[in-house]
């Protein structure tokens, strides 16, 4: 590598290394602070998912999200106010509200819905009860603060719906997909996969783990004893050659749209994310079209839902 690219490379590294850092301690603070006022809290994504890679600070960080029970969601919607300097309108179906906070817009998380199936919502539902109602919970000593996670297996459940979410809507990047493999990997040995099989499923997304394993086995590099439920054919291989083109297509998404999206008018916002909803589950279609088909009326009703 000729030396000006390596000083880049190291630049970037340090400024990554310093940012997750500087997040870390935000965290161990806003979990504190809340703790202190009677908020109990789960991070999810994020920070936690860089746990399960290697070097975490190597991990680009973006928003923090916290999964609250019900009554520490509506605690903390009237609380964090008090010290946001933005505040973004509330989704009341998924029970989301982001909250600028300094320089990190904190999203709090009253439920685990995703919103791009009314079967999947159901059981993600379930999750969310028994993670409240005595699951075991997994958790990280973040300096002097101990921070509360889901458990393994209910973990890789909710990253895989979310990577669905943003696939089913307006396109996947590989970063989501190397998150949910870096979590198989690290609890390869600890998953109870007769729950996930039992809870796939229910959740009728059998076809897509089974295809999106394939495309992390033949596109990433995920080992095949990691990649629960594997199943080496033709048909799977053809499916992992569909996602990896809309991978490739959609690149790295999710954190520009949002400003955007804030300077266009109610009617146009609407118009603009029912028309890429569309063309979004019709890129889908080619790859799980019976899925596509039922999970249009939730794509376009939650859609509508959200302010």
């Amino acid at each position: 590598m000729p030396e000006e690219r390596a000083i880049q490379f190291i630049s970037a590294a340090l400024q990554l290394e310093q940012r997750n850092l500087v997040m870390n301690r935000f965290i161990a603070r806003l979990v504190g602070k809340l703790r202190k006022n009677g908020i109990n809290t789960l991070l999810l994504k994020g920070q936690e998912v860089a746990l399960s890679y290697e070097k975490p600070l190597w991990r680009t960080c973006g928003d923090v999200d916290l999964l609250l029970s019900e009554e520490d969601y509506q605690k903390a919607k009237d609380y964090l106010p008090s010290f946001a300097s933005h505040s973004e309108p509330e989704h009341e179906y998924k029970r989301h509200a982001g909250m600028m906070t300094g320089r990190w817009l904190v999203e709090l998380h009253g439920s685990l819905r995703c919103g791009f199936s009314s079967r999947v919502d159901r059981q993600l539902d379930k999750l969310y009860r028994e993670t409240f109602h005595g699951s075991r919970l997994r958790s990280w000593m973040n300096g002097d603060v101990q921070v509360f996670m889901l458990r393994e297996d209910i973990d890789v459940l909710y990253v895989f719906t979310h990577i669905l979410n943003h696939f089913f809507k307006e396109g996947v990047g590989v970063r989501q997909v190397c998150d949910w493999c870096r979590l198989l990997w690290s609890f390869r040995d600890s998953l109870d996969l007769r729950f996930l099989e039992s809870r796939l499923k229910d959740m009728g997304l059998i076809s897509e783990w089974k295809a999106f394993g394939m495309y992390a086995v033949q596109y990433l590099g995920m080992p095949e004893g990691a990649m629960p439920f594997f199943t080496d054919s033709g048909k799977w291989r053809q499916k992992a050659r569909q996602i990896h083109a809309l991978v490739i297509m959609s690149g790295d998404i999710g954190y520009h749209s949002k400003a955007e999206a804030r300077a266009e008018s109610f009617l146009l916002r609407k118009i603009r994310s029912s028309v890429q909803r569309t063309c979004g589950l019709a890129r889908v279609f080619q790859v799980f079209p019976l899925d596509a088909l039922r999970c249009l009326p939730s794509i376009l009703i939650n859609g509508i839902r959200q302010k």
